[in-house]
C-alpha cells in the first residue's frame, strides 16, 4: 500500500528526536506514516538490536503511524559511495511510493546522520529514473524535506507541534535503552540537560511562529503557492 510520506532515520530513534511530531500530526489527519530505520542501532553504546527494535515499534504506536521497517544496514558503516546500499533505498522509496520524504538533514556530528541524508536525497532522484538497477516501478517523491537537529536559524519551514509534543516526547521516552539513565552506561542523551535542550530546540522554532512547540526542516526546491492569500497570514512577533 503506498505511503503519503516516508520517514527515514539513520537509527531507531532518530526519527522521534527531530520529526517525530510531523509524523504524529499527519498520522492524527489519517495520512498514511510509515517510518524508515536504516540501521538496527547495534554499534550504540547502550541496548541491543532486539530491544531497540521493541522499543521503536513501541514508539511507532504511540506516533500512530502505519507502519515501521528496518532495512538493516550497517551502523557506524552507512555510507552515499555504497551502491547496494543506495539500491536498497531506492526500493524502499519504490516500493512505498510516497508524495513526502523526510531525511536527515547533512549539518550533523554523527557520520551516519549525514551519509543518511546524502544517501536518501540521492534516492529519491534516482528512484524516478526507469533504468536504475533496483527492484519496482519507477517513483519520485513530489516533496524531500530534511529534518533539522540543531540551528534553528536555518529553518526554512516550522511545523506546529504543540498538539502533538506529549505524544512526541512519549515516544522519544519508550526508547529507554537509550535515553533512561539506569539502563545501562552514561552518555550524552542520558544527561538531564539534553532534555532542557530538545524542549529549548522546540521552543525556540515554536515561539518563531507564534506557537508553544515546533520543529524545524530545510526544503528541497521551491514550495508551490496554489493560494496567494496564505502569503498573507500573520506570524506573532512579526509586528513588533
Amino acid at each position: 500500500m503506498a505511503a503519503d510520506a516516508l520517514f527515514f532515520g539513520a537509527h531507531p530513534d532518530d526519527i522521534e528526536l527531530t520529526s517525530g511530531g510531523l509524523a504524529a500530526r499527519l498520522a492524527s489527519h489519517g495520512h498514511r506514516v510509515v517510518l524508515v530505520d536504516l540501521t538496527r542501532g547495534e554499534g550504540a553504546s547502550r541496548g541491543v538490536p532486539e530491544q531497540r527494535a521493541r522499543e521503536a515499534a513501541e514508539a511507532a504506536r504511540i506516533l500512530g503511524v502505519a507502519e515501521r521497517v528496518n532495512l538493516g544496514l550497517a551502523d557506524c558503516g552507512l555510507s552515499r559511495h555504497d551502491r547496494s546500499q543506495l539500491a536498497l533505498i531506492v526500493t524502499c522509496v519504490r516500493t512505498h511510493r510516497p508524495a513526502l520524504v523526510v531525511a536527515p538533514d547533512r549539518d550533523d556530528a554523527h557520520p551516519d546522520h549525514v551519509e543518511a541524508h546524502h544517501l536518501v536525497s540521492r534516492a529519491c532522484y534516482l528512484a524516478g529514473l526507469a533504468r536504475y538497477p533496483a527492484s519496482g516501478e519507477r517513483h519520485r517523491p513530489a516533496r524531500l524535506m530534511y529534518a533539522l537537529y540543531r540551528g534553528a536559524a536555518r529553518a526554512q519551514l516550522v511545523v506546529d507541534v504543540t498538539g502533538v509534543w506529549e505524544k512526541r516526547q512519549a515516544a522519544i521516552a519508550a526508547h529507554a535503552s537509550q535515553f533512561d539513565p539506569a539502563a545501562g552506561p552514561a552518555t550524552y542523551l542520558t544527561d538531564p540537560l539534553f532534555a532542557v535542550e530538545l524542549e529549548a530546540r522546540a521552543r525556540i522554532w515554536g515561539a518563531s511562529i507564534g506557537a508553544a512547540f515546533g520543529e524545524g526542516y530545510r526544503m528541497c526546491g521551491p514550495v508551490p503557492v496554489a493560494d496567494a492569500r496564505s502569503l498573507l497570514a500573520r506570524v506573532a512577533g512579526n509586528d513588533r
